[in-house]
């Protein structure tokens, strides 16, 4: 079975989307086609994007998750705070799924759900899964993460977000998402597509959730993505017992020390892998949001 959970919001590719009030209220995701037309390096047609949940084999925190896969348009849902406590910040956030797929709400919609209350938008990026590129499995996913960071600063007036408050996060796979987003600004992976292009790439703040495939054979940081001093403030969480090991957090916090760059990072004992936001009771490491909304609290300009 087919579940249809963005059953709110209609898709015009390129436009936005507003209802009477002037723009989308909580729950109604106004949705962004991130490229005017074919992404770039698409030549395969794949079957038709699917939404499912795993038939109940799995839950965390006593709920299913709904998953993603087979997507070749790319696209934002945007989810805006509650104009009184806007803080006029946004940040993308990228699922995780293994560059199989992508868990889109407990890594994505309920992650936008929870920036919203603490006034700032949450931007999901359904980006393209499953992987087109063996050798470099996350090829398409940092194009599309490449093209949001410059839609949103491109389109920064119409979303009341500030062009200097435009942060990234990312669960897992996402996390390398995010990481190579935050690390390789400097190296868009795609030609110029259009104007929107001419927006800088470069996130403003990062924050990665225990994210992967950082390290190299020899348990090192991989060349590419050493930070230099102009790398964005970086928030970072893992759990020890983490079988996506933790050492792609420290070892990203021990460089990003070494060009003086600000980074806080949260190593918690327990609590595995693929948890998202949902509390665990026992497992601290499931309220990191407690920490990373105190670290948001500092680190965002305020109005």
């Amino acid at each position: 079975m087919t579940f249809r959970f963005l059953t709110l919001a209609v898709i015009i590719t390129g436009c936005f989307l507003f209802n009477r009030n002037g723009f989308c209220n909580a729950g109604e995701p106004a949705i962004i086609s991130l490229w005017p037309g074919t992404a770039p390096g698409e030549t395969a047609e794949l079957p038709p994007e699917g939404e499912f949940t795993e038939g109940g084999t799995r839950y965390i925190a006593g709920k299913s998750i709904y998953l993603v896969t087979n997507v070749s348009k790319p696209e934002l849902a945007i989810y805006r705070p509650d104009p009184a406590n806007d803080t006029g910040a946004a940040v993308i956030i990228c699922p995780g799924g293994a560059h199989r797929l992508l868990a889109y709400d407990l890594e994505g919609t309920e992650i936008a759900t929870w920036l919203n209350t603490i006034g700032i938008t949450g931007i999901v990026l359904k980006y393209r899964v499953p992987s087109r590129n063996p050798d470099f499995k996350c090829l398409a996913a940092l194009q599309d993460a490449q093209r949001a960071i410059s839609v949103v600063r491109t389109r920064a007036k119409e979303l009341g977000i500030e062009t200097s408050k435009i942060g990234i996060l990312g669960f897992s796979a996402g996390g390398e998402v995010a990481a190579r987003a935050s690390l390789q600004y400097n190296n868009r992976k795609y030609e110029k597509f259009d104007v929107t292009d001419e927006a800088s790439c470069k996130p403003d703040f990062s924050l990665l959730i225990y994210p992967a495939y950082l390290i190299n054979d020899s348990k090192s940081l991989l060349e590419e993505l050493k930070p230099t001093e102009d790398a964005p403030k970086t928030f970072l969480v893992h759990a020890w017992d983490d079988p996506v090991t933790p050492l792609s957090s420290l070892c990203l916090a021990t460089e990003l020390k070494k060009v003086k760059v600000p980074c806080e990072l949260h190593l918690f004992s327990a609590g595995g892998h693929g948890y998202g936001m949902r509390h665990v009771d026992g497992m601290p490491v499931t309220d990191w949001t407690n920490q990373a909304t105190q670290w948001l609290s500092k680190i965002i300009p305020k109005k």
